[in-house]
């Protein structure tokens, strides 16, 4: 289980003075397996960051759930759409497991950007950490072999095979679940 200083400062480092105000602004709830934070259908006004637990982001094509993001304890849950336009999101966000979270209300975070420069300095880590995640996924599923992805994913995330189901990793790869049987069989 992370701490939220820990989760925070993983961003940008915050003084301690910094991190003590965010901290007033922040709950940490708990939240059931199955749980769906964010929905296309509306404005998320929430960012989450996971103490404990699994998520996924997904979307839908026609009838097919395709899951483009795992997040596990320290990472943070963020609709960027909602958070930067103000607009319905682009994913779901589940819970997959029964989750710790700590969540802040986005006008609370805006309202600390104007706060100080140091709040702004983290906001604008924190939005680059998003685009850069984005941008990773985007290469990982344009630039590899199934093969690759699932020796990548190994790599990176090997908690997640024990925590996930095969479904939703196959779907994350872009590959069917007899073709990620196969690739674990070979491997």
């Amino acid at each position: 289980m992370m701490e939220i200083e820990q989760i925070l400062n993983k961003i940008s480092l915050l003084s301690k003075d910094s991190i003590q105000l965010i901290k007033s602004k922040i709950n940490l709830i708990t939240l059931p397996k199955g749980s769906i934070l964010f929905d296309t259908k509306r404005v998320e006004t929430k960012v989450y960051f996971i103490k404990r637990g699994i998520a996924r982001a997904y979307t839908l094509d026609k009838e097919n759930e395709i899951t483009f993001w795992f997040g596990q304890e320290g990472d943070f849950i963020i609709s960027i759409r909602s958070y930067v336009e103000n607009k319905p999101s682009y994913e779901i966000v589940e819970l997959l497991e029964d989750c710790e979270l700590y969540e802040i209300n986005t006008n609370d975070l805006y309202n600390l950007y104007n706060f100080n420069l140091e709040f702004s300095n983290w906001g604008r880590k924190f939005t680059e950490k998003d685009l850069m995640r984005t941008e990773e996924i985007f290469i990982f599923h344009k630039s590899k072999s199934a093969t690759e992805r699932y020796q990548k994913l190994l790599k990176d995330n090997p908690s997640l095979i024990n925590r996930v189901q095969l479904g939703h990793i196959a779907s994350y790869l872009g590959i069917s679940q007899v073709t990620l049987s196969r690739i674990r069989a070979e491997i």
